[in-house]
């Protein structure tokens, strides 16, 4: 099983850019989207017709985050949330399960300037956290999206001018501590576990992208269970289109 998962920042902007082009060509069974800032009868692609199912949770206040999930195999199941009403307001999850594994893409809140949405970050995390070690009970887990987290240090170009910026400060970092401690794998670290410098957002100001001063926020996590089944992780840093590239994982699944 191919996947990829690409925090596309407005897929109907990311349309007018390279979208069509890369969903066409990436070979993947499973495409997990995060930030689509859109419903899918607003978006302007033919997924049927191309071969894919899709999955979509759309955030209650429009054109605000919301995620969406596309295969190739039809899932069994597909749930959006994760079942608490306060988490599940903006669009931030998607569960397809399929004949051996659970399938899960999100987008996480993020801390946002002076650290203001902690509170609410951390909080999330911890339900997050239960929601798919629940599924764990009943088959493996693969999730995957935009985690906003730079785990390490090495996670970022500028980890000692960010110490106390969202998606670095001391408790989000803590929080991803939570997610490996509990089980799951992150899958790039697994294959690169010192890889500097491969990072899968930058900012638009300053032309950071072009100088790589950017921040690996985007990760595909699995269960134990699955380690000796992880065939290759990568970012995909070629591609273009959104503040963000996508990543990638390849597991017998």
């Amino acid at each position: 099983m191919k996947l990829i998962s690409w925090n596309v920042n407005g897929i109907r902007a990311v349309l007018k850019k390279n979208f069509a082009e890369f969903i066409e060509s990436c070979d993947a069974d499973v495409v997990m989207l995060q930030e689509v800032k859109a419903e899918q009868e607003q978006v302007d692609y033919p997924f049927a017709e191309k071969g894919w199912h899709v999955a979509w949770n759309p955030a209650v206040k429009k054109g605000y985050s919301g995620v969406a999930l596309l295969s190739r195999a039809e899932p069994i199941s597909v749930t959006n949330g994760i079942g608490e009403e306060r988490h599940d307001q903006e669009g931030r999850v998607l569960t397809v399960e399929f004949d051996s594994v659970y399938v899960v893409g999100v987008y996480t809140p993020n801390a946002q300037n002076e650290l203001r949405r902690l509170d609410y970050r951390m909080e999330w995390n911890d339900a997050f956290l239960r929601y798919v070690k629940g599924l764990e009970e009943k088959k493996p887990v693969i999730f995957g999206g935009d985690l906003n987290v730079a785990h390490r240090e090495i996670d970022l170009a500028r980890p000692q001018a960010n110490r106390k910026s969202a998606g670095f400060s001391d408790e989000e970092r803590a929080g991803f501590d939570n997610v490996l401690e509990a089980g799951f794998i992150d899958t790039f670290r697994h294959f690169c576990p010192e890889a500097a410098d491969r990072y899968s957002w930058w900012s638009y100001r300053g032309g950071a992208r072009a100088r790589n001063v950017g921040w690996r926020l985007d990760y595909f996590c699995v269960s134990q269970i699955l380690k000796d089944r992880l065939i290759s992780a990568d970012i995909l840093d070629q591609v273009m289109g959104s503040d963000h590239c996508p990543v990638s994982l390849d597991v017998e699944a």
